[in-house]
């Protein structure tokens, strides 16, 4: 343990009150010749808020001082919540309970801006039984060093509103630092001076994006709010400029060589970035033969290099409505990684004979060269399974029979994995469709069909295989996993699930996926399914990267990672760098320890890259369906509420846009909501609004800027019907 832990365990488990320096170096039994080190350590953790010291040198936890360290998040109203770290030196009582969030008034906001990591003084609540209340003393940490806004400009300043509502004070910037940025512009601002007092915060344009209303503009904007790093550095773009464009022969020594294959990929009509392929057999014995073959990226990108460094940085790539932000360059995502069809690819291979219950009875991984059959597209292959425009697809006759066997390994390993209870949830993607400027003219809902399913399926048993070999060689591995969830969520959840009639049974405080998989086998096919699908998975924690593996709830896998998008996922491509080195007797004693620090290091960054690409793809989309709904302002839709709040209720269009309905425009009563009941209930006429019921709506406002859709209701076309409650158990 290093000293800088010693001390954080010393006040956590030994030290009940704030201690002068001397006697905490005294304490710890430091060389008084390194009592110099200590307090410039001591001084240091001071900074960082996980202590606190007094002006006569006297040091403590913040908890000691009535004070939480955490991050901030600031509504658009102004107030914030300061929600605490989960270390004991940073705001755990002494009894060891973890404290509450603690609520900021907008007052007392001290210059923190959202996601600043803050100290706070706690000045309400101590007891516990109350809201806590605080105010922001000192901010340890700046989280917004640049952002993304409109500029408006005055005749001697220009100021700057942020993109990011949740940052609700303009940025004032001086004439001398405005780059020419006209009113109305998007810009990058890097702020220079930090909000205090009355003053706001100040800064300098270093970025000139364009007009707002400019095509792309929009989508650029979302880019640079999220810190997505767009452009690759010159020196990644080099390195990738010297990779052959074309598999070399040297490349292919002692590789099993796969040209001759009958292997395809199918992926969707746009995707640029081909990382897996497939091909099925029959064996003599009855067993299908799966191999499933992805892209070696790890044979361009070598540990260490620009490439690989630049690739852990990003982490995934990120998918904004019709702009890729690539995790590697496009001279290796779409070029020599990608397997484009006909041409020589390099792969890493799984064979693995599966027999008719859906087991892997035997395996086999290996390098492989490969030369796909066909590049197929995901409607191609299902309007094939399904007998559709068959004339129109005849050119891929000899592959009909083909695609029906992939069928028919798809519906085995399906029902091996519902048998278990694995949870499948059925949720249509929006497919957001722009014009050549990247406006959106059109959402609409796309089904997952027997081709997607085929990948899906063929994917996941590939993933399991590789996580299971893997486990039990004993190596250092990043595995997916997904924990159990948290039980007060499965106690609101089924609040929720009590309007349907519905709930599901926990024993000891926990869930099997089954009962969740039996819950949503039962909505199937209603007009509630898509809403309580939605709030299932919320109510579920979200799956991560882990050098340990804890199994995956979701799936009810006992072994997961992710192997099958190199070219996409940084967790996959470290993963085949172990498993390469492993083929090829590499790995050692030595090896292995420095492993151990790369997947645990690749595990925490992958999981906070891929937060952050799902947050900027969810606001991208959100500001797409606004800029899509701003043209229909006016027109009718039906609809299914889909949440009821205490403002107003939601309506989600069949085609997925979401919109509010908000109490004020109620006008033919007094609503109040019924907490218990989820319901908004007139006061006078007893009429309600609740969660499933069948409602017509009308357009009423847009706000792109806030992603913001108001309704106005017309009438309800149908309540939800009104059912016996049925319990859903499932004995682990």
């Amino acid at each position: 343990m290093n000293i800088r832990d010693r001390i954080i365990e010393v006040f956590q488990n030994e030290i009940e009150k704030p201690i002068l320096d001397i006697d905490l170096a005294k304490y710890l039994e430091i060389d008084p010749g390194q009592y110099k080190v200590i307090f410039e350590l001591l001084a240091k953790m001071a900074e960082e808020g996980l202590l606190i010291a007094t002006k006569k040198k006297k040091y403590g936890t913040p908890a000691m001082f009535g004070m939480v360290l955490g991050k901030i998040e600031v509504t658009q109203r102004g107030f914030g919540f300061v929600m605490i770290d989960g270390s004991a030196s940073a705001g755990k009582k002494h009894d060891g309970t973890q404290s509450s969030d603690v609520f900021i008034p907008a007052s007392e906001m001290g210059g923190a801006m959202n996601k600043d990591r803050v100290l706070c003084k706690v000045t309400k609540g101590l007891d516990g039984e109350k809201r806590r209340e605080g105010t922001i003393v000192k901010v340890v940490e700046r989280a917004n060093t640049q952002i993304v806004g409109v500029f408006q400009k005055n005749k001697s300043f220009g100021f700057v509103i942020a993109d990011d509502k949740k940052i609700n004070q303009d940025v004032f910037i001086p004439f001398s630092s405005t780059m020419g940025a006209e009113s109305g512009d998007k810009v990058v601002v890097k702020i220079v001076k930090w909000p205090e007092g009355d003053k706001k915060a100040e800064g300098k344009v270093v970025e000139v994006l364009g007009n707002k209303g400019a095509p792309g503009v929009d989508i650029l904007s979302v880019i640079y709010k999220f810190g997505l790093p767009d452009e690759f550095p010159n020196k990644v773009e080099d390195a990738a400029a010297q990779i052959s464009p074309e598999v070399l022969d040297e490349d292919m020594i002692g590789r099993r060589d796969l040209r001759d294959a009958r292997i395809v990929t199918i992926d969707g009509p746009d995707a640029k970035d081909l990382d897996d392929a497939v091909s099925v057999v029959k064996l003599s014995n009855g067993n299908y033969l799966l191999s499933v073959h992805i892209a070696d990226v790890t044979h361009y990108v070598k540990e260490g290099s620009v490439l690989d460094k630049e690739a852990f940085e990003r982490g995934t790539s990120v998918y904004l409505v019709n702009k890729v932000v690539p995790m590697l360059p496009r001279k290796l995502s779409n070029g020599i990684c990608s397997l484009n069809p006909k041409v020589n690819r390099l792969t890493l291979s799984i064979d693995m004979e599966i027999d008719e219950k859906g087991q892997v009875v035997a395996h086999d991984i290996y390098e492989s060269v490969i030369k796909t059959t066909e590049r197929m597209v995901y409607d191609d292959v299902s309007d094939i399974v399904e007998g559709k425009r068959l004339d129109e697809l005849q050119h891929y006759e000899y592959l009909f029979d083909f695609f029906k066997m992939m069928e028919d390994l798809q519906k085995i390993l399906k029902k091996r994995r519902d048998l278990r209870g694995a949870i499948d949830f059925n949720f249509p993607e929006a497919k957001i469709k722009c014009d050549d400027d990247g406006r959106a003219i059109d959402v609409v809902k796309e089904d997952r069909r027997i081709a997607n399913r085929i990948i899906e399926e063929f994917m996941l048993i590939a993933n399991e295989t590789i996580a299971e070999h893997y486990f039990w060689m004993e190596m250092p591995f990043v595995y997916r996993i997904h924990e159990l969830p948290n039980e007060e969520k499965i106690e609101n959840f089924n609040k929720f699930l009590a309007n349907f009639g519905y709930m599901i049974k926990m024993k000891d405080g926990e869930v099997h996926p089954k009962a969740i998989q039996l819950l949503l086998s039962k909505v199937d096919g209603t007009r509630e399914e898509h809403i309580i699908n939605k709030l299932m998975l919320r109510s579920l924690k979200q799956a991560k990267y882990s050098p340990l593996n804890e199994g995956h709830f979701g799936l009810a896998a006992k072994y997961y990672c992710h192997f099958t998008s190199p070219i996409r996922r940084y967790p996959d491509l470290q993963i085949h760098r172990i498993i390469k080195e492993s083929l090829n007797g590499k790995i050692t004693e030595k090896r292995i320890e420095r492993l151990k620090a790369i997947v645990e290091a690749a595990s925490l960054q992958s999981s906070e890259r891929e937060r952050l690409s799902e947050q900027a793809e969810r606001d991208a989309d959100d500001m797409k369906k606004a800029e899509y709904m701003l043209s229909h302002v006016g027109e009718t839709y039906d609809g299914v509420v889909s949440s009821v709040t205490s403002f107003g209720f939601f309506v989600e269009l069949d085609n997925t846009v979401e919109g509010l309905v908000r109490v004020a425009n109620l006008l033919d009563d007094y609503y109040f909501y019924d907490e218990a009941l989820m319901q908004l209930i007139g006061e006078r006429t007893k009429k309600s609004f609740r969660i499933g019921d069948l409602v017509k709506v009308i357009v009423r406002r847009v706000d792109v800027d806030l992603r913001e859709i108001d309704f106005e209701c017309l009438e309800i076309l149908e309540p939800k019907a009104s059912s016996k409650q049925v319990e859903i158990s499932v004995e682990a």
